[in-house]
């Protein structure tokens, strides 16, 4: 019996391809990737076939995180190239039948923004209520003078900052050069819908919105509920999903996305309940088209020690990603993704990176592109690059939220210890395996002079693993390679409408090994089973299922392997099949 299908929007077909700039590729020998060199490789993307490509932010910038601090949205970095470049790029991309997607960060500014510059000024600026201002408290000596008990995303540090120019305190959720603007100001929507318009107009195709369900705070900024000792507590409970988010939403989305074809992704952290979640998508709200989901990169998260992995079982992980495929379903929509430059490689967090590499970037890549959102693909998980290797230093890893969770680990050692220069190896083994520099290493295009991403000296160092075979060139030479395989993949979905639009039903919630799960729509049945370890296994497929006698098998990543043998597969270490029933 035909099942009833989901709307066909275009928005829910497309394969989306994120790129880091500073580590695609450089066109200019300073070590920095640039637009130029992103234009230089659209015929790459194209094969691969990516519909869609989303920057990363572009914006001038003091870099403080990465360009996620913009002090003007309507300017380049000029380490990456000029506004004539990025007019290339999308002409590059919109003659091919390409789109592009901006990254929109409006949740904060940089403190280098003029916005902050006039509203810092002086308390009777007219920008002053731009930002989010409090005075300190009133306390006895040695007690905490700031607003509130809320503490840093980053870090183990106060989410206020001290200004000696007006003598108050500032809201920054992240780092202290990421002041929050005061989403209840007006003036602040306009002028984030303006310049969202002066992108629109120039032929941007869409936006995904930086922690944009962070945009709407408590009324009255109270203490956040105490989780855990001392005076520093998450503020999750009064910062994400506020009350007037969907108000400020959907009256971005009247006043701006409405008028134009575009495509829109929020990302919204600090939450894992999918009936608040499935609101920001709902068609009938009419505010965005799909959201990005934490929860499943969580996972192996240890609370309050974001870089220290928790070890589980392949049954929760299971059972997180059902929960969003069927929650989802017909109700809003969402993304898949198993990597972008917050997280950790997924071949290495979530697979096997060494003896089993190339299997694991194969079967990771079935995974992504037989269920149900959006395929959202991260530069370099094509290739299965790997995390840093386990001999690099703390020098070695730029990003500011690892540097920060360093200081604090490194203080709270020399308090325990008493030593000026503490072991610190166990820090950095957790380091090494989460940290966010492991998705920001210089893409590899050749196994030459710094993996061809540069004639010069990256501004990162690369993973040295390029020498031997994980780059573009030796892999696109490679029949049997994860990227050959990739291109695959993604032209079975694109084929197969039912892995796009069809419902999931998970089978055997506990085994231990596989991972096994159905897609339906209208006639197509496709059974997915991928054996998640480093063991053979035979699976029983169960018996609601139904009848395997015609199974036909779409992919694998084995070139032969054995047959459905009476309702059993037989299945090499982190094998995958695709069938259709």
């Amino acid at each position: 019996m035909a099942l009833s299908p989901a709307k066909k929007d275009w928005f829910k077909e497309v394969v989306i391809y994120q790129i880091y700039p500073s580590s695609f590729c450089d066109s200019r020998g300073d070590g920095i990737g640039t637009l130029a060199g992103v234009t230089s490789k659209l015929d790459y993307l194209k094969e691969l076939g990516v519909d869609v490509v989303w920057l990363s932010p572009i914006y001038k910038s003091p870099m403080k995180d990465m360009g996620y601090d913009i002090s003007d949205y309507e300017d380049i970095r000029p380490e990456f190239g000029t506004l004539k470049d990025w007019e290339d790029l999308r002409d590059g991309l919109h003659a091919r039948g390409m789109k592009l997607m901006m990254d929109l960060v409006v949740n904060h500014t940089s403190d280098q923004h003029e916005w902050f510059k006039e509203s810092r000024s002086s308390k009777t600026n007219p920008k002053r209520d731009w930002y989010i201002w409090r005075p300190k408290k009133d306390v006895a000596a040695g007690e905490r003078s700031e607003p509130n008990n809320w503490q840093s995303m980053f870090g183990d540090e106060s989410a206020w900052a001290w200004d000696e120019t007006t003598e108050e305190y500032y809201l920054r959720l992240f780092v202290k050069e990421q002041p929050d603007l005061n989403w209840e100001n007006p003036d602040v929507r306009k002028a984030v819908y303006d310049l969202m318009k002066w992108w629109l107009d120039r032929g941007c195709d869409g936006f995904r919105m930086d922690v944009i369900n962070l945009i709407s705070k408590v009324p009255g900024l109270p203490d956040a509920t105490p989780v855990r000792p001392g005076f520093l507590q998450p503020s999750a409970e009064h910062t994400a999903n506020g009350p007037r988010v969907h108000e400020f939403l959907k009256e971005m989305n009247r006043e701006v996305m409405s008028k134009y074809d575009t495509i829109t992704v929020g990302e919204t952290p600090c939450s894992t309940d999918p009936a608040v979640l499935v609101e920001y998508s709902k068609p009938e709200n009419k505010e965005l088209h799909m959201v990005f989901v934490f929860e499943q990169h969580d996972i192996d998260l240890t609370e309050g020690q974001p870089m220290k992995a928790r070890k589980y079982e392949l049954p929760e992980m299971k059972r997180i990603w059902a929960k969003y495929q069927t929650s989802f379903y017909d109700k809003g929509w969402s993304s898949l993704y198993l990597a972008n430059h917050d997280q950790a490689r997924p071949v290495s967090r979530f697979a096997n990176d060494s003896e089993f590499r190339v299997q694991s970037g194969k079967l990771l890549s079935t995974f992504h592109n037989t269920l149900c959102g959006t395929v959202y693909i991260y530069q370099g998980d094509e290739l299965a690059l790997k995390n840093v290797p386990k001999d690099w230093t703390i020098e070695d890893l730029p990003d500011c939220a690892t540097q920060m969770y360093y200081e604090a680990a490194l203080k709270a050692r020399q308090a325990e210890t008493g030593q000026s220069n503490p072991d610190m190896s166990d820090v950095m083994t957790d380091i090494l395996h989460k940290c966010r520099d492991n998705a920001r290493t210089p893409i590899p295009w050749t196994s030459g002079h710094e993996g061809g991403f540069t004639t010069g000296k990256p501004w990162m160092k690369l993973n040295p693993d390029y020498k031997d075979g994980w780059n573009v060139e030796d892999e696109q030479k490679d029949p049997n390679s994860v990227l050959n395989y990739f291109k695959r993949v993604v032209k079975l979905r694109k084929a197969h409408p039912v892995l796009v639009h069809g419902t999931f039903t998970l089978l055997s919630p506990d085994d231990l090994q596989i991972f096994s799960y159905l897609r339906q729509w209208q006639n197509a049945k496709v059974l997915v089973v991928l054996n998640w370890s480093a063991s053979k296994t035979q699976y029983s497929i169960p018996a609601s299922v139904g009848s395997t006698d015609s199974a036909k098998l779409l992919i694998g990543t084995l070139d032969s392997g054995s047959p459905i043998k009476d309702g059993k597969l037989d299945l090499e270490p982190y094998e995958a099949r695709v069938y259709m029933l």
